[in-house]
């Protein structure tokens, strides 16, 4: 086979992994945001911590969330709510960088996969 031509696969198949690990990644973060409450299931995002702190800002101590399944959640204690969400998308965050920057250090297939 010629040089460049194996150089492209290997190459190729290189990028395929790393484009896989990426997402795999990815998904894991997306899993880890999800904060389930009261029976009700809610994605942390930074509109809902925003949202959260503003209510807390205008002294709100109890509010009513739509969840991810379009249910309305009572709220009854704000603070404990908000911390909690904070902390969830701090963690996922933190966690998925350091999975981030391991592969973007790695240069072979082999230890692509390892991690």
């Amino acid at each position: 086979m010629d040089e460049r031509l194996e150089k492209a696969i290997k190459f190729s198949n290189y990028m395929a992994s790393l484009h896989n690990q990426k997402r795999s990644f990815q998904e894991k973060y997306y899993q880890d945001l999800i904060y389930f409450f009261n029976g009700s299931q809610f994605t942390v995002t930074k509109e809902l911590i925003s949202f959260c702190k503003i209510m807390l800002d205008s002294s709100q101590t109890e509010i009513i969330l739509i969840d991810d399944n379009q249910i309305p959640t009572e709220i009854e204690n704000l603070e404990e709510f908000f911390n909690n969400i904070k902390n969830i998308y701090i963690n996922a965050s933190n966690e998925f960088i350091v999975s981030y920057n391991r592969i973007k250090k790695e240069r072979t297939i082999e230890n692509l996969v390892d991690l």
